[in-house]
């Protein structure tokens, strides 16, 4: 089975949870997913398929988009509702207004430090691991955008935000960092995310539904995988035919005249067949980067 599937990921359980029941639910040992959900947050986690899995590397710098909710009054050593409480109780005592003027702070390019809790990598080990392990975490500030942050309402000592950030951008982050601001602490109390690039909760499934699909026809499920053609679809596609497809297979360069001035392309052998990704050398040479066929 190869494609992409977006899949609405519930509270509680891993990327790696997910990814290991979707391999039993389609019997494709080949599964991978497009940028970690911590175990507390839900919503879309975009896994791809099969011969897919070779196109991770063109998806790396999507943006994501979320909502969830901000507890004010503590911090947390992981930054959301899932760690250990770090310092004393304090009470909100500022209103929305005041929130939404700090929050405006976290606008546009900034460096970010990622949690110590976390998937990323520290010499090949994730943060978290070694965290956990008792060991110093090295974590380096990183340079993120945020396109939109915006707190909605407050609830107590608990806020509701939407927030646009790009891809490396940790939520629990600001969280932590806006509670400090506040004079309070403050952690992530819930996350969804809504959009992962150009994948939405509209187009997603349920484990559920993969569960339910798998039991009645696993041929089903393929039924729910993304078109072909809506993938990277920042990049042109050419549709090519046998000869072409075979120079392109034997790792050959080919001539894509049409598309003479994009730095990447996308080729298909027919209406749905996406069959290779190719990078222009010069003119309208082009050099296949990754073969699916």
């Amino acid at each position: 089975m190869n494609g992409l599937l977006v899949l609405d990921k519930p509270i509680g359980m891993t990327s790696h949870d997910v990814v290991s029941l979707v391999r039993r639910a389609t019997g494709e040992r080949s599964v991978g997913h497009l940028g970690t959900l911590d175990p507390m947050a839900t919503g879309v986690l975009p896994l791809l398929l099969g011969r897919y899995t070779r196109l991770a590397q063109f998806f790396g710098q999507a943006e994501k988009e979320y909502s969830g909710t901000i507890r004010f009054g503590w911090a947390t050593d992981t930054y959301d509702a899932d760690g250990e409480r770090v310092g004393e109780v304090k009470p909100l005592d500022v209103e929305l207004d005041q929130l939404q003027q700090l929050a405006k702070r976290f606008s546009g390019a900034m460096e970010q430090m990622p949690p110590v809790y976390s998937a990323k990598k520290i010499g090949g080990v994730p943060a978290h691991q070694l965290a956990r392990a008792g060991k110093d975490v090295p974590v380096k500030p990183a340079r993120i955008f945020i396109h939109r942050f915006t707190l909605d309402a407050l609830h107590g000592a608990e806020a509701s935000f939407t927030m646009r950030v790009s891809a490396g951008g940790y939520v629990r982050s600001v969280a932590h960092e806006l509670g400090q601001m506040a004079g309070c602490g403050a952690h992530l109390s819930a996350l969804r995310r809504t959009y992962a690039g150009d994948f939405g909760l509209s187009q997603s499934v349920t484990l559920e539904d993969i569960k339910a699909l798998a039991d009645a026809d696993g041929r089903r499920i393929a039924e729910r995988l993304v078109h072909p053609r809506r993938l990277l679809d920042t990049m042109p596609a050419v549709t090519v035919d046998e000869q072409i497809a075979g120079r392109i297979r034997n790792g050959m360069q080919v001539n894509v005249p049409e598309y003479s001035a994009w730095p990447l392309l996308r080729v298909f052998t027919g209406p749905a067949e996406l069959f290779a990704i190719g990078r222009r050398i010069a003119g309208t040479l082009m050099q296949p980067m990754v073969v699916l066929g």
